[in-house]
């Protein structure tokens, strides 16, 4: 493996550390054609797009993106250009704001009867001789 970005060559253990994703994780992005590594015989080589890939792909699982979502939305970049990925990127990002949002929403109703619950479970044992 070099230094030089543009002639990087991560082996598919490599690839596993850097990213600490299992091999099972990264079979499986191949799988579904997330990642698509050189291979040369038995051996996979992951070059600077699917490292970037990669990069993208762990984001968007953090932002709670599905693996079919970043699939497609990884795709729109090689059938359409950057232009219609940031479109549709925004498009996301404004559909998952929503969702999260109310996620916190119901959460905080969630964590707010659960903290009444247990103050009043406290002032019950105080009641009892």
């Amino acid at each position: 493996m070099t230094t030089d970005d543009t002639t990087i060559r991560l082996t598919f253990k490599e690839m596993c550390a850097r990213f600490e994703v299992t091999p099972r994780t990264l079979r499986y992005y191949e799988y579904i054609e997330l990642l698509q590594p050189e291979k040369e015989g038995r051996s996979r080589f992951y070059g600077p797009t699917e490292i970037a890939r990669m990069v993208l792909i762990l984001r968007g699982r953090r932002f709670g993106f599905s693996l079919e979502e970043m699939r497609q939305w990884l795709e729109l970049y090689e059938t359409e250009g950057t232009e219609a990925q940031r479109n549709e990127w925004r498009a996301m990002a404004d559909r998952q704001l929503l969702a999260l949002r109310q996620q916190r929403v119901e959460l905080d109703a969630t964590i707010q009867e659960l903290e009444d619950l247990h103050r009043e479970t406290l002032g019950d044992a105080d009641k009892k001789p």
